[in-house]
């Protein structure tokens, strides 16, 4: 009999009594147990947190930064509240605590009082960080702390781009006020620039002008220096004058009584030689400022006077025509003839040392001419007036004693003068220096206020100034720089989607387990009619194979109308689900035929197996080493990789990958069970009195 009749046969059995038919619904149904109702009750749990109930608490006080309020915590939770992630219950600290502790609230969220204080002093001159206050008790849901974590993740980065658009929003109008002063600054520097430019023409022309002053001062000094040395001999000259008239006025006074007569037989010569010396002194003053060219002359006269005194004294003394005593007095009168020629020829050296300034000494000139006129005009009535010439005489005198006094105060004064010309020309050239110096330096600061005034418009430049538009942009990239631009390529639309390459081959599992405990796994007839082993074990496997068939279809189907799950290539899918069911049941067709009783065993621990190191909840590669050894060599881990990309879509090598591995397997343990099916037709006391019979 071949293998299909036999599998015909072996189903036909479950259509013989209600308990049957019940056994064999029940086996059709086994999968749906596993596959859709796991996939069904948590099919989409991130879509449902609104139903958790979370304790929300807002202490916030507020806050006050530059007359504007800022309230961040009621803004925080008008956003949560919007967003409808959690069932947000606004209550007091304290009830949170003690609801998060019974189990009233899964976790707890609390602003702090200070929350806004801190988030605003950002700006300030004291920046604090803020903290989101989260109480998780993972004793009511672990799974809800972890969720928590990333919501309040997202929360708190959201404050904190917040705070940080705040932050740089002042940031960039500070930038534009800075801008603006730095151009000012860039206009002051250029007016300062213009400024500088003038004071440094300035400068140059007040060195010029010192230079000037320099060679004035100089000039000055040498003829101060040559005014004072011939004011030297003016003082000596005027002194001997001075002299000389004492002496003439004490000789006057002596012989005033003695020399009446003489004076009456002389008074023509005495008015001559007096209008001599008025004649001189008025010929000085009035050129005075040629006195250079007329003092020869004067000097000349002098000593033409003298000589003719001298020679009225030849003619009458040593011809013995007066008396011894008016000889006497004519010789005096002679010689003082001869000292005024003298003094003039001194005057006249003296005049021709001097380029000064003469007022003083014409004054007593003045005085002199006058005096000296007096006497020439009174000399032809001396001899009725001798008391008045006596006077005048000592008038002369006294003239010229205030003319050498005057002369020595010239003296004096031009020494003065000369020091204080030396001073003026050291000090005129120290501020010819400084001048110097100055005119270099402001040389340099123009060369400086040029470079700052390029540099402050080089600044204002590169400083930026933002427009509102310009600074809002800005302020929103800068405070949150980094976007997670995710994408993924083949998305799954739910976590039942996701899950469901890992629930689907355990119920196909435990419907194959479950069928070979009411299937034998190796047909009894054809044991009994001692067909070949290739044909007794497909006799033992293309009924549980049918039934896997149905059972695959069902599930599917309530999974796709029922449940929801969506898939990319629904045909590839059930196809590869059929070789799955018949890979699973050959395996655990061979368990069961070579080990019997304790093949279920086997089963069964070979799923557990296979859940655990086939990556269907976390990567693989986050299971222990042992996990990881036997990934590969187990075919629950290709199956699930395969539904993957069946299901939420991807390339397909995986998937022809998986198939050659199930066809592998299953023909294998076909082959195995071939041979437990070979040894079967041989009766032993074992098969007889078996150790454990399930």
């Amino acid at each position: 009999m071949r293998s299909p009749l036999l599998a015909a046969l072996e189903l036909r059995r479950f259509g013989r009594g209600k308990l049957p038919r019940a056994a064999l619904v029940a086996l059709l149904l086994l999968p749906l147990l596993y596959g859709a109702l796991y996939l069904w009750s948590f099919w989409d749990p991130y879509g449902r947190l609104d139903r958790l109930p979370v304790a929300l608490v807002n202490d916030d006080s507020g806050a006050t930064v530059d007359g504007r309020r800022v309230e961040a915590g009621d803004d925080i939770v008008r956003g949560l509240k919007d967003s409808e992630v959690f069932d947000w219950r606004e209550v007091s600290a304290a009830e949170a605590r003690a609801g998060v502790e019974d189990g009233r609230y899964y976790l707890s969220l609390t602003m702090p009082e200070d929350f806004s204080a801190r988030i605003a002093s950002s700006s300030g001159g004291s920046p604090r960080t803020s903290a989101l206050q989260v109480r998780t008790n993972d004793a009511n849901n672990y799974i809800v702390g972890q969720i928590s974590r990333t919501v309040f993740s997202e929360v708190r980065t959201a404050a904190s781009t917040k705070a940080s658009r705040s932050f740089l929003d002042k940031i960039f109008i500070s930038f534009s006020d800075i801008h603006g002063e730095t151009v000012k600054a860039a206009d002051g520097a250029d007016k300062l620039k213009g400024g500088i430019g003038r004071a440094e023409q300035g400068s140059k022309d007040l060195a010029a002008g010192l230079k000037d002053a320099k060679d004035g001062s100089g000039s000055l000094v040498k003829g101060l220096k040559k005014l004072h040395k011939g004011a030297d001999g003016l003082e000596d000259g005027s002194r001997k004058v001075a002299e000389g008239t004492q002496k003439l006025a004490d000789k006057v006074n002596g012989v005033a009584g003695k020399v009446g007569p003489f004076l009456k037989d002389n008074e023509r010569t005495i008015g001559d030689t007096a209008q001599l010396v008025a004649d001189s002194a008025g010929t000085i003053r009035e050129n005075l400022d040629t006195l250079v060219k007329t003092a020869p002359t004067a000097a000349k006269d002098a000593r033409a006077a003298s000589d003719t005194l001298d020679g009225v004294y030849g003619a009458r003394c040593e011809d013995a025509v007066l008396p011894d005593a008016a000889c006497g007095d004519l010789e005096k009168a002679r010689d003082a003839a001869a000292d005024a020629a003298t003094i003039a020829e001194d005057v006249n050296t003296l005049i021709a040392d001097q380029d000064g300034d003469l007022d003083t000494l014409d004054d007593h000139l003045a005085t002199l001419e006058k005096q000296a006129q007096a006497l020439a005009d009174r000399a032809p009535h001396l001899s009725e007036d001798l008391a008045d010439a006596v006077s005048r005489i000592n008038a002369l005198n006294d003239g010229a004693g205030k003319v050498a006094t005057g002369a020595e105060d010239l003296r004096s004064g031009l020494g003065t003068a000369k020091t204080g010309a030396v001073d003026l020309d050291e000090g005129v050239r120290d501020l010819k220096t400084g001048a110097d110096d100055l005119s270099g330096g402001m040389y340099k600061l123009v060369d400086g206020s040029v470079e700052l005034a390029g540099g402050l418009h080089d600044g204002a430049e590169k400083i930026p100034d933002y427009d509102e538009r310009e600074r809002d942009a800005r302020t929103e990239v800068m405070a949150d720089p980094v976007q997670l631009a995710a994408r993924s390529l083949h998305e799954a639309p739910n976590y039942g989607t996701g899950f469901a390459p890992y629930f689907i081959p355990l119920s196909l599992w435990v419907g194959a387990m479950v069928a070979y405990m009411l299937i034998a796994p190796l047909n009894r007839r054809a044991l009994a009619a001692g067909a070949s082993a290739w044909r007794i074990a497909l006799a033992g496997w293309l009924p549980v194979l049918a039934i896997g068939v149905l059972q695959t279809m069902g599930l599917m189907a309530v999974l796709h109308w029922a449940v929801g799950l969506e898939m990319a290539r629904a045909g590839g899918t059930v196809a590869f689900l059929f070789l799955v069911t018949a890979c699973f049941a050959a395996i655990v067709q061979w368990l069961n035929a070579r080990f019997g009783a304790a093949g279920r065993i086997l089963v069964l621990a070979l799923l557990m197996l296979q859940l655990t190191s086939a990556g269907g909840t976390y990567p693989v590669q986050t299971s222990p080493g042992f996990f990881n050894a036997i990934h590969p060599w187990l075919p629950m881990s290709y199956v699930v990789e395969a539904l993957r990309r069946l299901i939420t879509g991807g390339g397909l090598e995986p998937v022809w990958q998986a198939c050659a591995v199930l066809a592998a397997f299953t023909v294998a343990a076909l082959a195995l069970t071939a041979l437990s099916a070979r040894g079967r037709q041989v009766w032993t006391l074992d098969r007889l009195h078996p150790e454990l019979s399930l």
